[in-house]
């Protein structure tokens, strides 16, 4: 299996797929090639599905422009009403909310509370979006992805676990 090897300062092997669609190795300047490629090998099947996913999420992202257009005027429709929405039940007020064309993250929540949220996301099920609304939302309360922050989403979501499996579909 081909391989791009990326040597530093760190202390364990990881494995990634890039955009280009190709397996990228992360190690320490000590491990030998010989042991890079054990570890590549023994992780064969996830670099498939991992592969996989990659193209899946870069088909909703290669888009026209139109269609982009489309997504962003979806979003600025729906996710500011749902804001809103959680917003009120959950007691939380973020400072703004912003509509982006984010590739690679559907949401995000600055440290002054304020929120990001993909075009993209509109290309999923309502329940998912809801779920990154939520998500989002309860960074303002607890600003990493501690016990506490997921109990947060839970309280409003029991089904939390659900709807994010469908955002990796």
């Amino acid at each position: 299996m081909e391989y791009i090897l990326i040597k530093s300062k760190r202390k364990t092997i990881s494995l990634s797929v890039n955009d280009e669609l190709k397996a990228v190795v992360r190690a320490p300047y000590s491990v030998s090639v010989k042991e890079i490629e054990r570890f590549v090998n023994s992780n064969e099947k996830w670099l498939e599905r991992a592969i996989e996913k990659k193209e899946k999420q870069l088909e909703h992202i290669n888009l026209s422009d139109e269609e982009i257009n489309d997504l962003i005027n979806k979003a600025k429709a729906y996710i500011p009403e749902r804001v809103e929405y959680y917003s009120k039940i959950m007691k939380l007020k973020p400072t703004g909310i912003k509509i982006t064309k984010a590739k690679k993250r559907f949401g995000s929540c600055s440290a002054k509370n304020s929120l990001c949220f993909s075009c993209f996301l509109m290309n999923y099920p309502y329940e998912a979006i809801d779920y990154v609304i939520v998500h989002e939302l309860a960074h303002i309360k607890e600003h990493n992805h501690s016990k506490r922050f997921y109990s947060v989403i839970e309280r409003y979501l029991p089904d939390y676990k659900e709807r994010e499996k469908l955002l990796k579909k």
